[in-house]
């Protein structure tokens, strides 16, 4: 794939979907026509693309033709309805929903973890989940220096998981609380989000895990080609507008001390080292939120781990809309088109 490209964005009007429009003008990708796409509802309204607005139109089969490259910011349902269309009319997908992640012949791709999969596609390549993506990019330089074999993961998520639905409404209930009022029952969460935490993203599986927390574990492992990775997380959403935060903990096979991670982490692409806690300096959503970078630090060993175990923690933030969704699928066009 090489010169123009005409790009369709199938969700265009959402979150995700804006931001990518947004991350394919300040990245200058080679757009030769750009068509949004969304429900029949949004079909006739426009977006700003490059200063000029551009009409949406309804997702449909037909709206593929003579496409080159389709970004997806919609349902799984929506993506495993339309996107096969789509490879059918020519195109290459690259897909932000769970669809296709865990299909044995769909690349699941972080460019820098694993961007030759890329490659090696059928029509369609995986976004990763916003959380996998920002917990990755911090375990996987570490692991190349010391081998990852276990992480324990906790994660902090905003409420713009839930796309423009969840942040309206994160707005909606912290202005009522503000002003005194009555909070309307809530919809894009299963409780009140504002002043509370809610410790379920996604349905309960058999296990007790949620399906977001099965998320990190089964998609780490196919990513980062570890199949015998061992993973436990636990995914809470906080009230926090934009960009997720997680503590990790890793153990390795080799020894790695808080030093050698710092500098590890340092030459990282994508990765910024925010690690001076007496200065109170460490990853915050608020620093974090509208780029595209990692921050992680409290940098530690772990003081738990049994004598002789290769431990450290730390703590990372990255922005869910940007690097966690759009700014990734927009990279992996990129290595695409090269």
């Amino acid at each position: 794939m090489s010169g123009l490209k005409n790009v369709a964005i199938l969700g265009a009007t959402g979150a995700v979907g804006s931001q990518m429009l947004t991350c394919l003008e300040e990245r200058d990708f080679p757009v030769g026509r750009l068509v949004p796409l969304a429900s029949k509802r949004s079909a006739g309204s426009t977006v700003d693309f490059r200063g000029k607005p551009v009409e949406v139109r309804e997702a449909c089969p037909e709206a593929f033709e003579g496409m080159d490259l389709v970004l997806g910011a919609a349902s799984d349902a929506v993506a495993k309805e339309l996107l096969p269309k789509a490879v059918a009319a020519g195109a290459v997908v690259v897909d932000n929903s769970h669809a296709f992640r865990l299909d044995a012949d769909v690349p699941l791709v972080i460019p820098e973890i694993n961007g030759a999969d890329a490659l090696e596609n059928h029509g369609i390549v995986a976004n990763p989940n916003c959380a996998t993506i920002i917990g990755l990019m911090c375990a996987w330089p570490l692991h190349v220096k010391a081998g990852l074999r276990r992480m324990i993961v906790s994660t902090y998520q905003a409420a713009s998981g839930a796309g423009a639905p969840g942040i309206d409404e994160l707005a909606s209930q912290t202005r009522s609380i503000a002003a005194g009022e009555q909070i309307e029952e809530p919809r894009a969460f299963s409780h009140q989000l504002a002043m509370n935490l809610i410790p379920q993203i996604g349905g309960f599986g058999e296990n007790g895990y949620t399906s977001e927390e099965m998320k990190m574990g089964n998609e780490g492992r196919k990513i980062m080609h570890l199949p015998d990775l061992a993973v436990n997380c636990t995914c809470v959403r906080v009230p926090v507008m934009r960009s997720h935060s997680e503590s990790i903990t890793c153990e390795f096979d080799r020894p790695i001390t808080p030093d050698e991670a710092r500098e590890v982490l340092a030459a990282a692409p994508g990765v910024r080292v925010v690690d001076d806690p007496e200065a109170g300096l460490y990853p915050m959503p608020l620093d974090t939120s509208d780029q595209d970078l990692v921050y992680v630090g409290r940098i530690r060993e772990d003081i738990s781990a049994p004598s002789g175990t290769n431990a450290l923690t730390f703590w990372c933030c990255g922005d869910q809309i940007r690097k966690g969704a759009a700014t990734n699928a927009v990279q992996i066009a990129e290595l695409l088109i090269r």
